[in-house]
């Protein structure tokens, strides 16, 4: 579906409109999608469809994974967090998974950057240039 000039800016309006203090509030969105929904205004499924693109690009850009072998003790994610959120910002959404194949060490998903400390992944670049040689 092609989505006109017009459209694109309504839903970028709304989009920041659904923003209090730089972070998409949740309830800002119900009641905008609420109101497009009553009002119906021309080209709406378009809006609609661009909004959605904006609001999940947004909870991707703000969402952090942070993967490690063993558990991690709450003092250590209380850590981790607090400098995700330094250097990201306070509407990170970070979550803590464990992946015994990381063998140790840290793997972080934060929006598009990855920072991969884990020793698997030395071990394969390791691999790599024994490879090269």
């Amino acid at each position: 579906m092609k989505i006109s000039k017009q459209e694109l800016r309504e839903a970028r309006q709304l989009f920041r409109s659904c923003q209090a203090n730089g972070l998409l509030d949740e309830n800002r969105v119900r009641r905008a999608l609420a109101l497009l929904a009553e009002k119906k205004p021309r080209g709406f499924m378009g809006i609609l469809a661009r909004l959605h693109r904006l609001v999940k690009l947004d909870m991707e850009r703000r969402a952090a994974r942070v993967e490690s072998a063993a558990p991690l003790p709450p003092d250590l994610q209380n850590a981790v967090s607090g400098q995700i959120r330094a250097k990201y910002g306070n509407g990170m959404n970070i979550s803590f998974a464990q992946n015994p194949a990381l063998i140790g060490g840290l793997r972080i998903q934060a929006g598009s950057d990855l920072y991969d400390g884990s020793v698997k992944t030395r071990l394969e670049k390791l691999e790599a240039s024994f490879g090269n040689a």
